[in-house]
């Protein structure tokens, strides 16, 4: 059995192939252009594949709601041209098959809990770190949805005391897509991450940021472990400076062990690196097909 995956970011597309067990076994990757020019590569590359199924994580906001007239759009998205784009319908005109449908980062989640960092256990949560910034939510062994899905970049936070910085987010300004997102360190200290030294005070200002969302979901949805991804994770003097962080929020309130003394193995990368999305799209692919044989 062959299943597809598509990995929908805002900056690129990513297709791929694979088994049940999840393997990827062929991908290509393309940037994200104008939705139909986009998705016509998508429909034309598994045209050229036989599969059985296709996942979908998607960038967002998507809708959810299988009753809802817009079920499978992006909707409410500042990627120009993209905002109230039928994807989930596209596909399904010119591939009728089963289709899973969430968002990038759920699906990260899923693919964490499936085969990666948060596999055997029933909770997980997934920030990815960016170009935007957002968080999935695994829990009780299902993805977190509700009235829309969660949408943690966009949560205030508190702002560091040495920062004046006025935030990137079309939408809030300085929440925390807009304080800590890949645009907002370039724009705040004047080079993209990857070229900022290891000991640049703006990981510093990250990790501040990164940590009161992380202390938040921990207080509210209580993860068994925390996965930490995206291309701004690629530094990984974030990590230490991240945990110091959440357990100077908590001040010794949560007493997990995990916390007090293993954060080191709760807060923690992908373990899948650089294929949790695609791994998870494979995921929500699968459990598709699945629930059609029911």
């Amino acid at each position: 059995m062959r299943i597809g995956a598509i990995e929908a970011g805002g900056t690129k597309f990513v297709c791929g192939i694979g088994s049940k067990d999840g393997i990827v076994e062929d991908s290509i990757s393309f940037p994200t252009g104008q939705p139909e020019d986009t998705l016509s590569k998508v429909v034309s590359y598994f045209q050229d594949h036989q599969v059985e199924a296709i996942g979908i994580g998607s960038f967002g906001p998507i809708d959810l709601k299988p009753d809802s007239p817009t079920y499978g759009y992006v909707t409410s998205t500042p990627k120009p041209g993209w905002s109230q784009i039928n994807v989930l319908g596209k596909m399904k005109s010119h591939m009728d098959i089963p289709y899973g449908w969430d968002t990038d980062v759920n699906a990260a989640a899923l693919g964490e809990a499936t085969w990666g960092a948060a596999k055997a256990l029933n909770s997980c949560a997934y920030f990815t770190v960016g170009t935007g910034l957002g968080v999935g939510l695994y829990s009780e062994g299902r993805l977190v949805h509700g009235l829309l899905h969660p949408e943690g970049g966009h949560v205030p936070v508190r702002r560091h005391p040495e920062d004046a910085f006025a935030g990137t987010c079309p939408y809030h300004g300085d929440c925390l897509e807009g304080m800590a997102a890949g645009p907002a360190l370039e724009a705040r200290w004047g080079l993209k991450g990857q070229l900022l030294p290891a000991d640049h005070p703006a990981w510093e200002v990250e990790a501040y940021y990164l940590a009161q969302s992380i202390t938040g979901l921990i207080l509210t949805n209580s993860p068994q472990k925390i996965i930490l991804g995206g291309g701004v994770m690629q530094q990984a003097q974030l990590y230490p400076l991240i945990r110091a962080e959440v357990r100077r929020n908590l001040n010794g309130y949560v007493l997990a062990d995990e916390i007090i003394h293993h954060i080191g193995n709760y807060i923690v990368p992908p373990g899948l690196g650089t294929q949790s999305g695609l791994c998870g799209a494979l995921a929500l692919g699968i459990q598709a097909w699945q629930d059609s044989q029911s």
